[in-house]
């Protein structure tokens, strides 16, 4: 592990939903059960089409009478429109938050800089804004959602130093981490083909939510063909959306890379018949070697 450092995130920016119906107005529409959300326990989840489709993914943290979204910043008007729609007579206001920033701090015993226990999720409020460990997977680090200005000043406090977004960019690759629509096709990706299940993003005890009824159904009747995992590239690094080939047939496609390692969305069968015959999966001019992340189930 890296000495702790942290990273402004502008790639990512806060929605508010507040007033007393957040919690049961988010139930009905996400993957995430809100009912667990507390001052110090964070979660995370998706929202779909009623096909079961990926729209946009978050992190939610609860401070004071409001949860925070921590969202794609690029995307924010779009989640913020179509949660609006099912608003009716709910008690809540969802406003974007442009005063509020977001930031990562990863490496050694870093939540413990913030005074965390290290489990994903585990989390406190910080006047407006909140701190807790990334609820995905611990090693991803520390998310902040503070006002900006502060988190600076917070990270300093806590001894962090600096880092650079790339890095922390390489680690979540490593990882075999999506990040938004980077790695998840708007209106097409599926929830478990891109380990939303083993990343605590689908709570299977909440009840309906949008999309419910497809992502259900592939869970229980093993319906997942392909999944979103870590290759490193050998020979030009492939853009998004380049087909992967085994062979002559096609395998799967890349997603979003950084150095000689990239997440691509593969059929299982094809990683299989790759690693039983020895041949080496194509992308472009670029070699390609999966490799399972130790979180994933399959």
């Amino acid at each position: 592990m890296t000495a702790p450092v942290f990273a402004i995130l502008p790639s990512r920016a806060v929605l508010a939903v507040s007033g007393e119906d957040r919690k049961t107005f988010l139930q009905g529409l996400i993957s995430a059960d809100t009912l667990k959300l507390t001052p110090s326990r964070a979660g995370y989840g998706g929202f779909l089409t009623a096909q079961g489709r990926f729209l946009h993914e978050f992190a939610l943290a609860e401070a004071g009478e409001t949860i925070l979204l921590d969202v794609e910043a690029a995307r924010i008007d779009d989640l913020a429109k179509r949660l609006k729609l099912y608003k009716l007579r709910a008690k809540v206001t969802i406003d974007p938050r442009p005063d509020l920033e977001i930031a990562i701090a990863w490496g050694e015993n870093v939540a413990a800089k913030f005074g965390l226990d290290g489990a994903p999720g585990s989390a406190k409020t910080e006047g407006e804004g909140a701190i807790f460990v990334d609820p995905r997977l611990a090693e991803l680090g520390v998310r902040a959602i503070l006002p900006k200005g502060r988190i600076g000043d917070i990270a300093t406090t806590a001894g962090l130093a600096m880092g650079d977004a790339g890095d922390y960019d390489a680690l979540r690759v490593k990882l075999g981490v999506p990040d938004g629509s980077r790695d998840l096709e708007i209106d097409r990706a599926l929830l478990l083909e891109n380990g939303f299940d083993e990343l605590a993003g689908v709570d299977w005890k909440k009840g309906c939510y949008i999309g419910q009824e497809l992502t259900a159904r592939m869970k229980y009747r093993g319906l997942v063909k392909k999944r979103l995992v870590p290759v490193a590239i050998d020979g030009p690094i492939p853009a998004p959306g380049t087909i992967v080939k085994l062979g002559e047939a096609e395998a799967g496609e890349m997603r979003s890379s950084a150095g000689a390692m990239g997440l691509a969305l593969l059929r299982l069968e094809a990683m299989e018949k790759a690693a039983a015959e020895g041949t080496p999966l194509q992308a472009g001019d670029a070699t390609l070697t999966p490799h399972k992340p130790a979180w994933a189930n399959f």
